[in-house]
C-alpha cells in the first residue's frame, strides 16, 4: 500500500472517530512518547489540557497530527505512542488497519458497560478505596504508572472520592477493561461493589454462591442485561449523579451525539462530520459502508428559512440588530454568522476573531457548550471566559491564543480600561473583527454593553477625521447585536417608542433591525404561542395578622412623632421610611431613625405577609429581633462568660424590643390559622394542580420578586405534601449578586439547579428575574408570574419560557394591587414596540442614518458632560477635612485620614487604637473566600451594635474594612451638608492606596 493513501485513510479513521478519541485520549503521556512533534505543539497541547481539561488536550493533540508535517513512519509512531501512553482503545480507533477496529458488538458492549458504570458511580465513588484499587490494576496491566500515579495525586490532594472519580475516568479509555476491573475489585475486598456491576445479587449473594473469573467473564459479556438488572434496582439512585460534573466524561459524551433536542432550534437534523472528506479510492466498499456507518454523528450547522432572512445583511459584512422572539434561535444564527466571518477572513487570509458579550455568568458556559463549541470546535479555537473562570493566562493573551472567545461584557470593558495604562497588558476593539453582543437592548445609558460601543462610536468619528487627512484608519470590527425585545423605554406614544427603538440602533452602530417578514409562518410554526390567563385572588376579606401588624406600626409611628401620608405595606411606604431614616441619621436624630429602621422591616412583613404565608413574615421578624437583641448585648471583652452581658440597649431600644416581644405570642396564634391564609397562595396552589395534573411530564417556571419569597414558596411547596402526590419537586434559583440581605446562590449551585430542572430531577423552578432573560432553560409547560408585573420587556422574556405544545402563560394576581392594569399597558407597549419597529424599518434610510448619527453625538456629548461633572465633584482637598459618624449612635469613628484602599476596593481603618471603639462578633454571612483576602468576623458599635463592616485579612494582616452606608459623613468645610453614601465611589474625596511596609510587624529576630 502506497504511504501516501495509508496517511489519507489514517487522516480519515481520525476524522470518523474524532468525538470518540477525543474522550478516550490522555494527551499527557502520549506526548511524552512523540519525538517527532514540535516542542511549539507540545506547549499548545500541554496548556489546552491544563485550562479546558483532557477532551480540549486531546483534540489539540489530534489537530497537531493533522497539521503536521509527517516524515516516514509517523504513523506508526503515533499508535505506538497511543498504545504506551495507555490509551490502547484510541490507537484501535486511529489504526489505518480496519482489522484493528472494535466490532460494532464489541463497541456496544464498551458502552453498555460504561453505562452501568455511571449507573452506579455515586456506589463506587463513596465505598471504593481508589489508591488500592488503581495499583491492584497497574499490576493486572490494566492500567500504566502514569494513571497510577495522577490517581495517588489526586486523591491526596482532594480525597478518596475525587480519586474514585479519576480512577473511572480513566479506566473506561482503556480496552477490555471490564471483567479484569471486576477481577480488580474482588482481590481488593471490594466483592459488594463487583456484585453490583456483575450482576450477582439477591438470590445468587443468599444462597453465597463463589463467582470464578470464567463465570464473570461469561456475565459480562452480557452487560445489558446487568443494567437493566441494575435499573430496576437502582431506580432511585441519587438525583446528583446527573449533574455531578466529573462524572465520567469519557462515556457517551454530550458532544459525541447530539440529542433530538440540541438540534430543535436553528437547524433540521445531524449529519457526519466528514462528509467534505473525501473516501479513499483504495478502500474497499464494505469497509467504507463500516466506517461511514459508525461514524461519530456531528450537529450540521444549518438554517431555516426565517434564521436566514434575518441573517443576510450581517452575512454581507453589515451591522444589525437581530429580533426573535425567544425560542427561536438566535444564538445558532449568531454562530452560523460567527463560522461564515472567520472562514471569509481565512479564504482572504485576514486575521479573524469574534467575541460573544453576554450580561449574565451563567449565559457564558450555556452558550459555550451548547451552542458555539459543538458547532465550531473542528474549526477554531472556541473559549469562554466570565469573573468566576480560574484562567493562569491574562484576558490578553486568551483572546491571542482563540479565535472565538465567548465573554462576560465586564472582563472586556475591564481589559479596555487598562488600555490606557502604559504598564499593563490590554485590548483594543480592533483587535476583534466581530463583536456579537448577546441581549443586546441592555445597550443603553451607563450600561457595560453602552459603555463599550462608546469606545467602539468614538473611534469611528475618529476614522472620519482620518480619513479626511488621508491617513491610516483605525479597524472597526462588524456589530451584531441580538434581542427577543427591544422595549419602548416607558414611552407613552409612538414617537417616544420609535426614538427609543433609533437610539438602541444608534448605540449598536446598525444598520437596521432585522425582524422576520417574509418567513413569518414558519416562525409562528417554530415559536409556540402559549394560551395565556388571569387568576384573580380576591383581597376583601379580613387579614387579622396584618391588623396586629399595623396596629404595632401605627404605636412605633406615635412614639417617633412620624406621621406618613402612605398606606401601610406598600412601596410607597417603603421609600417613605428609606427616606425618614437618612433624614434622621444625618441630623443625628437617633430615636426617629431607629424607629425609621424597624418601621421599614415591619413593612417588608406585611409585604411578605401579601405574597406569601404569615409564618414567613412572622420569621422575618422574629430573625430580626433576635438579631437586634444579640446586637445589643454583649459580653465584656474578658471573655469570661461566668460576668453577666452588658446591656447597650437606650430608651429607643428598649421600647421597640420590648413591643415586639408583648405582641410576639399573638402574633405568633395568628400564623397557626390556615383560614386566614391569603387568597394568593391559593390561588396559586390551584393553578399549579392543574396545570401539572394535565400533562404526563410538566415543566413549569414561578417568577416572584423577591429571593425571599422564592426560597418561602419553595418552603411552602416543601410543606404541602399534596404537591408531592402530583409529582411536583421544586427548588428555587435566585442571583448571585450581594445586595439583597438573603444570601445569594453562588455559580455553581445555579448550574447544578438548572441542569436538574433539564434532566427531569427539578421539574419546578420558583425564580426571580434572574431566570427571565437567556438562559437555556428547558421548555415549561406553565409559566406563572406570581404577582410580579414589570416591564414589557420581561414579560416577553417571561412568557418565551413556555415553549412547550399547549402551554400557559398565567398571571397570578390580588384584585387591588393594580397588576392587571400594569400587565394590560405592558400588552400595549409589546404592540407599540412592533409597530415602532416597522416604522423604524420603512424609514428612508438617508433619513434614518441621519438620526441614528445625532443619537450617537449626543450619547458621547452626555457621557463627556457627566465625566465633568464627576471630576469637578471629586475634592483634591485633605481627606483629613471629612470625619466618620456611627449611623446609629452619632459617636466620632474616624477622619479620613484615617482611612486607606486595598486593590482601590476595600477602605480599611488604620487609626491607633481603633479597636477599642468596636467588638468582633461572627459573621453570619460569610461568604468564599478569595486570593489572600478572607472576610472574618463582623465589626460592630461597641456603644450601641450597629455593624459597621468586617475584619479582613490581607497578606496576613487583620484590618477593619469598613462599608461607608454605615457612617454619617462629616464635612469640616461646612459647606457640604452631612450625608449618607451607599459606595465609596459616591464620596467626592480619594483616599490613598494602603501602606503594607508601615503596618506589618517587624524585628531584627523575623
Amino acid at each position: 500500500m502506497a504511504e501516501g493513501t495509508r496517511d489519507e485513510r489514517f487522516l480519515y479513521m481520525i476524522s470518523c472517530f474524532r468525538p470518540r478519541l477525543k474522550q478516550i485520549i490522555q494527551a499527557q503521556p502520549v506526548l511524552d512518547q512523540l519525538p517527532s512533534l514540535s516542542a511549539e505543539d507540545k506547549d499548545r497541547v500541554r496548556a489546552a489540557a491544563l485550562q479546558r481539561g483532557a477532551a480540549a488536550g486531546a483534540e489539540e493533540l489530534l489537530r497537531a497530527v493533522e497539521r503536521g508535517p509527517r516524515g516516514c513512519g509517523w504513523i506508526r509512531e503515533f499508535l505506538q505512542a497511543l498504545e504506551r501512553g495507555g490509551c490502547s482503545l484510541a490507537a484501535c480507533y486511529a489504526n489505518p488497519s480496519l482489522s484493528q477496529l472494535p466490532s460494532p458488538a464489541e463497541e456496544a458492549e464498551h458502552d453498555l458497560c460504561v453505562h452501568l458504570v455511571q449507573l452506579l458511580h455515586g456506589t463506587l465513588v463513596d465505598r471504593m478505596r481508589a489508591v488500592q484499587v488503581a495499583e491492584k490494576c497497574l499490576q493486572m496491566g490494566i492500567f500504566q504508572d502514569e494513571d497510577v500515579d495522577r490517581i495517588q495525586t489526586v486523591t491526596d490532594n482532594r480525597g478518596n472520592r475525587d480519586g474514585a472519580r479519576e480512577l473511572l475516568s480513566r479506566i473506561v479509555q482503556k480496552k477490555d477493561w471490564f471483567s479484569s476491573f471486576l477481577i480488580a475489585l474482588r482481590e481488593t475486598q471490594h466483592e459488594d461493589l463487583a456484585d453490583d456491576l456483575s450482576g450477582n445479587t439477591g438470590e445468587s449473594k443468599q444462597n453465597g454462591m463463589e463467582q470464578t473469573t470464567n463465570e464473570e467473564t461469561e456475565v459480562t459479556s452480557q452487560p445489558g442485561n446487568v443494567i437493566e438488572e441494575n435499573l430496576k434496582q437502582e431506580e432511585n439512585v441519587d438525583d446528583s449523579f446527573s449533574s455531578e460534573s466529573s462524572l465520567l466524561e469519557t462515556s457517551i459524551e454530550k458532544n459525541s451525539v447530539v440529542s433530538e433536542s440540541d438540534v430543535s432550534i436553528g437547524d433540521g437534523g445531524v449529519s457526519n462530520s466528514n462528509e467534505n472528506l473525501e473516501q479513499s479510492s483504495t478502500t474497499s466498499d464494505s469497509d467504507e459502508d463500516e466506517v461511514e456507518r459508525r461514524a461519530s454523528p456531528e450537529p450540521d450547522l444549518t438554517l431555516r428559512d426565517y434564521q436566514m432572512e434575518v441573517a443576510k445583511p450581517a452575512l454581507n459584512g453589515e451591522n444589525i440588530i437581530i429580533c426573535l422572539p425567544t425560542g427561536s434561535g438566535k444564538t445558532r444564527v449568531a454562530v452560523y454568522i460567527t463560522k461564515d466571518h472567520l472562514d471569509k477572513k481565512k479564504r482572504a487570509s485576514e486575521p479573524g476573531k469574534v467575541i460573544v458579550l453576554v450580561n449574565k455568568v451563567p449565559l457564558v458556559e450555556q452558550h459555550l457548550k451548547t451552542e458555539f463549541s459543538p458547532f465550531l470546535k473542528r474549526w477554531y479555537q472556541v473559549i469562554g471566559l466570565s469573573g468566576d473562570s480560574q484562567l493562569k493566562i491574562s484576558f490578553p493573551e486568551v483572546v491571542r491564543r482563540n479565535d472565538v472567545i465567548i465573554s462576560t461584557a465586564q472582563i472586556l470593558e475591564n481589559s479596555l480600561l487598562n488600555a490606557s495604562k502604559e504598564d499593563e497588558e490590554s485590548v483594543h476593539l480592533s483587535d476583534f473583527s466581530l463583536i456579537i453582543i448577546d441581549e443586546c437592548h441592555h445597550t443603553q445609558k451607563e450600561g457595560v454593553y453602552n459603555n463599550i460601543m462608546r469606545r467602539y462610536l468614538k473611534e469611528k468619528m475618529k476614522n472620519r477625521k482620518l480619513a479626511k487627512e488621508n491617513k491610516p484608519l483605525i479597524p472597526q470590527p462588524q456589530i451584531l447585536g441580538l434581542t427577543a425585545s427591544p422595549g419602548v423605554g416607558g414611552a407613552t406614544s409612538y414617537s417616544k417608542a420609535e426614538e427609543h427603538i433609533l437610539k438602541i440602533c444608534a448605540n449598536l452602530d446598525a444598520c437596521r433591525i432585522m425582524t422576520v417578514e417574509e418567513h413569518a409562518s414558519q416562525l409562528k410554526n417554530q415559536v409556540k404561542e402559549p394560551s395565556k390567563k388571569t387568576v384573580i385572588a380576591d383581597d376583601k376579606k379580613r387579614d387579622p395578622f396584618k391588623e396586629k401588624i399595623t396596629e404595632i406600626m401605627t404605636e412605633i409611628q406615635n412614639y417617633c412623632q412620624l406621621h406618613p401620608k402612605t398606606e401601610f405595606g406598600t412601596q410607597t411606604y417603603e421609600q417613605w421610611v428609606i427616606r425618614e431614616e437618612k433624614r434622621a441619621a444625618k441630623a443625628e436624630k437617633r430615636r426617629e431613625r431607629v424607629c425609621a429602621e424597624h418601621l421599614k422591616k415591619y413593612n417588608d412583613a406585611l409585604q411578605i405577609n401579601d405574597t406569601i404565608r404569615m409564618v414567613d413574615a412572622y420569621n422575618l421578624l422574629n430573625n430580626f429581633y433576635k438579631e437586634e437583641k444579640s446586637k445589643k448585648t454583649v459580653r465584656s471583652d474578658d471573655d469570661d462568660d461566668d460576668k453577666p452581658a452588658v446591656s447597650k440597649q437606650d430608651e429607643t431600644d428598649e421600647f421597640l424590643i420590648g413591643l415586639f416581644h408583648a405582641k410576639k405570642k399573638q402574633l405568633k396564634e395568628l400564623t397557626r390559622k390556615p383560614e386566614n391564609e391569603n387568597e394568593k397562595l391559593m390561588k396559586l396552589r390551584n393553578t399549579l394542580m392543574e396545570e401539572f395534573t394535565k400533562t404526563e411530564e410538566p415543566r413549569g417556571i414561578v417568577f416572584t420578586k423577591t429571593r425571599l419569597s422564592a426560597f418561602a414558596l419553595f418552603q411552602w411547596i416543601k410543606d404541602n405534601p399534596k404537591f408531592e402526590e402530583v409529582g411536583i419537586k421544586a427548588h428555587y434559583l435566585i442571583g448571585s449578586g450581594h445586595k439583597s440581605e438573603m444570601k445569594p446562590m453562588t455559580q455553581n449551585e445555579q448550574r447544578e439547579v438548572i441542569d436538574k430542572f433539564r434532566c427531569g430531577n427539578v421539574n419546578l423552578l420558583i425564580a426571580t428575574t434572574v431566570a427571565e432573560e437567556g438562559l437555556d432553560i428547558k421548555e415549561c409547560n406553565i409559566v406563572i408570574r406570581y404577582g410580579l408585573v414589570t416591564n414589557e420587556i420581561a414579560m416577553v422574556q417571561a412568557r418565551g419560557r413556555a415553549r412547550a405544545d399547549e402551554s400557559t402563560y398565567a398571571l397570578v394576581v390580588s384584585s387591588d394591587s393594580g397588576a392587571v392594569e400594569r400587565e394590560s399597558v405592558n400588552i400595549y407597549r409589546e404592540k407599540m414596540m412592533y409597530k415602532a419597529i416597522q416604522r423604524v424599518q420603512k424609514m428612508p434610510q438617508e433619513e434614518y442614518l441621519n438620526k441614528i448619527h445625532n443619537f450617537q453625538l449626543q450619547s458621547i456629548v452626555e457621557k463627556q458632560m457627566k465625566v465633568m461633572r464627576d471630576q469637578r465633584k471629586t475634592y483634591k482637598k485633605n481627606p483629613s477635612l471629612i470625619k466618620f459618624l456611627c449611623k446609629n449612635c452619632s459617636k466620632s469613628i474616624c477622619s479620613g485620614e484615617d482611612i486607606q484602599v486595598i486593590e482601590d476596593m476595600h477602605h480599611v481603618s488604620v487609626k491607633k487604637d481603633f479597636q477599642s471603639l468596636y467588638h468582633i462578633r461572627e459573621n453570619k454571612a460569610l461568604q468564599d473566600k478569595h486570593a489572600d483576602n478572607q472576610t472574618n468576623g463582623e465589626i460592630i458599635c461597641k456603644d450601641c451594635g450597629q455593624a459597621w463592616g468586617n475584619m479582613m485579612v490581607h497578606r496576613g494582616l487583620d484590618l477593619p474594612c469598613l462599608k461607608i452606608r454605615n457612617f454619617v459623613v462629616v464635612f469640616a468645610d461646612k459647606k457640604t451638608t452631612n450625608d449618607i453614601f451607599k459606595k465609596w465611589g459616591d464620596l467626592p474625596i480619594r483616599f490613598p492606596s494602603f501602606d503594607y511596609a508601615s503596618h506589618c510587624p517587624s524585628s531584627d529576630e523575623d
